[in-house]
């Protein structure tokens, strides 16, 4: 695996793992929806969350300018689509959580909920 995609998917068990003590369940992980891969999808009471996480190994590029708009739209794209599939009603949310660091030096966690409104972009 190359050490981009390892560094993602340490970013996203320390997102699992930061939503899980919010009381979260995880429901899909890097699932997809509307052709589109959805990073985490995120169950609480009648609230689903669409997470996106960015992971970077120094804080010298926002990780948050990773989310622009074709990013949000694609994000509702397949909320949409996993939302049509779902039997129960259910209230979305678009959250964002950035990491920057390493497994070997450390990181910093920023979780964002509703991050973006679909309507808004």
């Amino acid at each position: 695996m190359a050490r981009h995609n390892e560094l993602g998917a340490w970013g996203e068990q320390l997102a699992r793992n930061h939503l899980l003590g919010l009381g979260f369940t995880i429901n899909d992980e890097n699932g997809h929806a509307g052709g589109v891969e959805i990073d985490l999808v995120a169950l609480r009471g009648t609230e689903v969350h669409f997470v996106e996480v960015k992971t970077r190994s120094t804080g010298f590029a926002d990780p948050l300018d990773a989310v622009d708009r074709r990013k949000r739209a694609r994000m509702v794209k397949a909320a949409d689509a996993w939302m049509r599939a779902q039997p129960l009603p259910l209230t979305p949310y678009f959250d964002i959580i950035l990491i920057i660091g390493t497994p070997e030096e450390g990181h910093t966690l920023e979780y964002i909920p509703d991050a973006f409104f679909p309507g808004m972009m």
